[in-house]
């Protein structure tokens, strides 16, 4: 099974990124896919420190970092045999890959539809509502298990719920 930590729009919220980092760490993660907004130098050092592979796409709020591990929206990759469509703004929402990964609306968004699997993990910098959001894929060969995973920025604990869909 293949399990990858996915997050978005962590602005300048450094401790929050970092515990969503942790969190996301702790659960054993093979890749990391941050969907834009991480806004800082030193947010994108903390996800290069976890020394997981990840992948970084450029958030409206991301115009003045040059980290040449940012990608251009909307960024096409393959994680094993799974293809993927990372975005941040949701223009390009269309099911011409296995699992579409967007962010910026700061609101977390899991549906499948017609075989593919769109996945938005919400916020981790708890601007719109308090809560820091993250989401962990797990792709197994006959389902897809998402994890979403929140908590209060007060609260160091993180509240899990479970999805399950057929490939």
């Amino acid at each position: 099974m293949l399990k990858i930590g996915i997050l978005s729009d962590s602005h300048t919220k450094r401790e929050l990124h970092q515990k969503a980092l942790r969190y996301l760490v702790s659960k054993e993660v093979e890749y990391i896919i941050h969907a834009g907004d991480i806004c800082t130098q030193s947010n994108i050092d903390d996800l290069k420190a976890t020394q997981k592979p990840f992948v970084l796409v450029r958030g409206n709020n991301d115009r003045a970092l040059h980290d040449p591990s940012i990608k251009q929206e909307p960024y096409y990759f393959k994680i094993k045999e799974h293809t993927f469509k990372l975005m941040h703004l949701p223009y390009y929402l269309t099911p011409d890959s296995d699992i579409v990964i967007y962010g910026h609306t700061h609101h977390h968004t899991i549906e499948h539809k017609g075989g593919t699997l769109f996945l938005n993990s919400g916020e981790v910098c708890a601007r719109e509502k308090d809560l820091s959001e993250v989401m962990v894929l797990e792709i197994a060969n006959t389902h897809y298990e998402v994890t979403r995973a929140y908590r209060k920025p007060s609260i160091n604990i993180w509240i899990e719920e479970k999805q399950t869909f057929v490939r």
